[in-house]
């Protein structure tokens, strides 16, 4: 998967953290204050993460590829991951991929939206426009369980 280059510039810019403890913590803070559940990106073995608030730019680079299943959503993550936050919106984002009907599927965008209070939907959506809604319940509390 193409992922967006982490420059030498963006990280001069950015608030950077290193270690595993420390880049989770500071993550899941990120998806709370942008409105996302707490389980919607589950990472292990972060290395480096960083944050640069201007643009909203983010990145994970973590050790291995790793699968998560979520009720019956499957989720690959690659070694780094990159996406722009925006409250509610994560755009531009790469190494990240759904498993749907045995295919896997590029993400490309997620977005929370709330059709009639108080049932909140988080959507995922493809490069190619395709996109599909959850239920937001999926994605709180807990942990998704790994795939070996």
């Amino acid at each position: 998967m193409p992922t967006a280059a982490v420059t030498a510039e963006m990280k001069a810019k950015a608030e950077v953290y290193y270690g595993d403890e420390i880049c989770r913590e500071k993550f899941m803070l990120l998806l709370s204050e942008m409105g996302f559940p707490d389980r919607l990106l589950i990472l292990k073995d972060i290395e480096e993460c960083g944050y640069v608030k201007e643009i909203g730019f983010v990145w994970l680079k973590h050790k291995q590829k790793r699968e998560f299943r979520f009720d019956n959503v499957v989720v690959c993550y690659d070694t780094e991951v990159t996406a722009y936050f925006e409250p509610k919106k994560i755009k531009k984002l790469t190494g990240v991929k759904a498993k749907e009907f045995l295919i896997w599927i590029t993400l490309s965008e997620i977005y929370v939206k709330e059709k009639d209070p108080p049932a909140r939907w988080i959507t995922f959506k493809t490069p190619a426009g395709l996109s599909k809604s959850f239920p937001i319940s999926v994605f709180v509390g807990g942990e998704g369980q790994g795939i070996d």
